[in-house]
């Protein structure tokens, strides 16, 4: 199917804390209120001209951060399941403006009690949720990867590293520093995808930037990469700042991109994907997709192991402290494989 360009837009928005609230109830009412703040900057950025056919929200900006709270009480202040009461009123503002929301929250499921994830979800004109991927490499959240037995066992293979097809092309999600992991965005460009929507919620990290553009070149995908306005949810004392949401091309060129720390739609471009197809048709250079020679990389990946998976089988993850013995772990592997550390 041809696919027409379309026209995106990050929404790099303010987010206040949910973890500050005393309680679920206050809590909600600072979902309640970053969720009003994002439907109302997408109704804007509809009402001029050039309506963007998708939306991109950041990361965790309805929640904020947890900071330090355990799993099972963050759990029961501020999480809530995909779809669910945070996704509604997205579900319901695409269906009537008729666009594609890419949004990011903290996940709780009945299927997996005592955990929560880090979500990003895709929702389409229809209101339906086509897209739901649970972030795998964290560092201060719970990871599927924690119990990957178990969840392997229950998560259709396609559902680990999801890439839906629509009218705009083949779409896949990344939230923030996991777009660093070279291998997420190299299974989903395997599986097709031709456009990574990015939330985030970053400091700025001239590393992480370079990776966003290296994402888009290696893979020949577009990433639409949207930040908070303000302090970013891991900010105790709110001055280290958001800003710096961007659109890049299949070729690493920066398409559309603001710097400062306020509220805006206006990182904004279209998206050409025949433009990327024929670049991945016509192979120039060894970064090419034909070029590529999977199987010679194979044997190492398939007998590398160095953070342990399984780490929380039995028992869910309480604290980001929990983790300290399989870093441990991890660093021994290292030095066991011959990596100097």
């Amino acid at each position: 199917m041809t696919v027409a360009p379309w026209r995106a837009s990050s929404v790099q928005m303010l987010s206040d804390l949910a973890v500050t609230a005393p309680d679920k109830e206050a809590a909600w009412a600072v979902i309640r209120g970053n969720l009003d703040r994002a439907v109302k900057l997408i109704e804007d950025a509809c009402a001029g001209q050039d309506q963007p056919r998708l939306f991109v929200l950041p990361e965790f900006a309805f929640q904020g951060a947890p900071h330090d709270m355990g799993v099972a009480a963050w759990i029961d202040l501020a999480c809530y399941p995909v779809p669910g009461p945070i996704t509604e009123p997205l579900q319901h503002l695409a269906q009537r403006l008729g666009v594609y929301i890419g949004g990011n929250q903290f996940e709780t499921t009945p299927q997996w009690p005592g955990r929560y994830f880090n979500t990003s979800f895709l929702i389409d004109p229809a209101g339906k949720i086509v897209l739901r991927y649970r972030r795998i490499t964290t560092a201060a959240f719970p990871s599927p990867h924690d119990f990957m037995d178990d969840y392997l066992r229950e998560t259709p293979l396609e559902e680990v590293f999801p890439v839906v097809s629509t009218e705009l092309g083949r779409l896949a999600m990344i939230a923030c520093s996991e777009i660093t992991v070279p291998e997420v965005a190299r299974i989903m460009m395997m599986q097709g995808a031709e456009v990574i929507l990015h939330p985030t919620n970053s400091p700025d990290i001239p590393a992480d930037d370079s990776s966003k553009i290296a994402r888009c070149s290696e893979n020949k995908v577009y990433l639409i990469s949207a930040n908070v306005a303000g302090p970013i949810g891991f900010s105790r004392d709110r001055t280290e700042l958001g800003g710096r949401s961007r659109i890049i091309d299949f070729t690493g060129e920066v398409l559309s991109y603001h710097g400062p720390a306020e509220e805006t739609t206006q990182v904004s471009a279209l998206i050409d994907i025949e433009a990327l197809r024929k670049d991945r048709r016509e192979d120039e250079g060894p970064s090419g997709l034909l070029r590529s020679r999977w199987e010679m990389y194979a044997s190492w990946f398939s007998r590398a192991s160095f953070y342990p998976p399984n780490g929380f089988l039995r028992k869910p993850m309480g604290s980001m402290q929990d983790t300290a013995p399989l870093l441990d772990a991890a660093r021994a592997n290292l030095v066991r494989a011959g990596i100097s550390l």
